[in-house]
């Protein structure tokens, strides 16, 4: 894989990092609440406290546990090559996703972040293609965007972490509703439980990375047929 030189410059690394956690990627990310809008339908989330607990609670069950162990060590393996490794992974991932919804985001995002790398000539060609063969999911791609900028791993697991907060808080305030305060209040305190998650998630073992969250699972399943919906999970 080529290093976009371009990474070797501090300041070109933080923009990379901001635009790769903004809201505003062409991805999808917007389209898709992740369970919380079944927790709203179901009384589950009623309010900007139940709602934040909910949040963080997913933070810490599901990103901390499953998405950025992936994503750090889909980057390690980008790193030497290992294509067997990224293989393994994101088979983990598909294998991990228990409703069709789930699997449909993470490939989803996936493929149109690979759209977006190609479009930005920002990755080896010959990676996004194999990429393309698997097919890929959302942390193994995003992995391969953060290490064409030579991000460092901690770096790398907190731009994730914060892009998919600010997504979960704007799915919150359309889905319960709430106020774009009450927004601010949430994503502050994600942010405040942020390097927690990261370093909890550093702290897991190669291939010990686990999925289980069978409550999220019911609601992802209930939300495929749900009556009225915003978001396709």
């Amino acid at each position: 894989m080529s290093t976009n030189t371009a990474g070797l410059n501090p300041a070109h690394r933080l923009l990379w990092l901001m635009q790769l956690a903004s809201p505003a990627l062409p991805v999808g990310g917007f389209s898709y609440s992740e369970g919380l809008e079944a927790a709203v339908e179901h009384s589950l989330v009623t309010d900007e406290h139940s709602a934040q607990l909910w949040l963080i609670d997913q933070l810490y069950l599901v990103q901390a546990r499953s998405e950025l162990p992936v994503v750090a060590q889909a980057m390690m393996a980008w790193r030497t090559h290992d294509k067997a490794a990224l293989q393994r992974l994101n088979q983990w991932v598909i294998q991990t996703r228990e409703t069709f919804e789930m699997r449909l985001q993470t490939e989803q995002m996936g493929r149109s972040l690979l759209i977006w790398l190609r479009n930005h000539q920002a990755a080896d060609e010959s990676d996004m293609q194999w990429c393309e063969s698997l097919p890929p999911t959302w942390p193994l791609v995003f992995a391969l965007a953060l290490n064409t900028h030579a991000v460092d791993t901690r770096e790398g697991l907190l731009t994730c972490a914060f892009g998919w907060a600010e997504n979960m808080v704007q799915a919150a305030i359309k889905s319960v509703p709430l106020g774009q305060l009450s927004g601010q209040r949430m994503l502050a305190a994600l942010s405040a439980e942020i390097p927690l998650a990261v370093e909890q998630a550093l702290s897991i073992p190669d291939n010990h990375q686990q999925s289980f969250t069978p409550r999220l699972a019911i609601l992802s399943a209930r939300h495929e047929t749900q009556y009225s919906r915003l978001f396709r999970s």
